[in-house]
């Protein structure tokens, strides 16, 4: 059974989605402010998160912010639940990490599909990064390449599953922040307060961990390497690997390493 929260100050409105919950079979948990719905959220770790934003102790944005620093609850879907949305609202909202938003009043039916919608949308992520990672584990110099590139860091697991399995694609940061669902201004802050490194330098630092196994190990071409690992201009590849090791890939085949 699914658990979902709802952080709600208005009684009636909390008990009315409360009560459709429970008829929809879901564990629904009520919170009447922001602080309560914060001890909630790290006491229960909810499957989703639906807040109103104009709450008189911690407002929506401020919960939202709390529950992202938070190992245990920061992958949490979170659905803002508003009267009226700006787009400064909206932008604000989609920074802190957002996944979607819901204006009041709204009816049932649109509170039940939002949840339902964002609830497959988390499942299918799952889903897919356990593929991949099984995948990946199956490929011992895969697996040895995740463990010595990626640092130990559980907030970011998904983000480093994601590049290693999709690193020899042309991926970016949007596409990143999209499977691990981040707004990519949230996720680029996330990965630099606990890395110190961007998510683009992460997948440029993968991409080039795999190119001199290559270069070391095969006699693949300079453009087969760079296509192979997700860069379909073997130049720009090549300016890539300089400004990183300070020669150029043919060079830095040729010497000992």
């Amino acid at each position: 059974m699914k658990t979902i929260l709802v952080i709600e100050d208005e009684a009636q409105t909390r008990e009315i989605f409360l009560r459709c919950l429970k008829f929809e079979k879901f564990n629904g948990i009520g919170a009447e402010n922001g602080s309560t719905g914060v001890r909630l959220a790290t006491k229960h770790c909810p499957d989703l998160v639906v807040c109103d934003i104009m709450m008189p102790d911690m407002n929506g944005y401020e919960v939202l912010t709390s529950l992202r620093q938070n190992d245990a609850t920061a992958s949490i879907p979170f659905i803002f639940l508003t009267a009226k949305v700006t787009m400064s609202d909206l932008r604000q909202g989609m920074t802190s990490g957002a996944d979607d938003y819901l204006t009041k009043p709204c009816t049932v039916e649109t509170f039940l599909d939002a949840i339902a919608s964002r609830l497959k949308r988390q499942e299918d992520l799952k889903r897919g990064l356990q593929k991949k990672s099984a995948v990946a584990l199956d490929s011992q110099q895969e697996s040895v390449a995740n463990k010595t590139i990626f640092p130990d860091c559980p907030r970011l697991t998904a983000v480093f599953e994601f590049i290693e399995a999709h690193y020899q694609q042309p991926i970016n940061l949007t596409d990143v922040a999209q499977a691990v669902g981040y707004s990519p201004a949230y996720l680029t802050n996330l990965a630099q307060s606990h890395t110190g490194r961007t998510v683009k330098a992460w997948i440029i630092e993968r991409r080039m961990a795999q190119a001199r196994q290559l270069l070391a190990n095969t006699a693949e071409s300079i453009k087969q390497i760079a296509e192979s690992i997700g860069y379909t201009d073997a130049g720009y590849f090549t300016r890539q690997f300089r400004k990183l090791h300070g020669v150029t890939p043919q060079v830095w085949r040729s010497q000992p390493n």
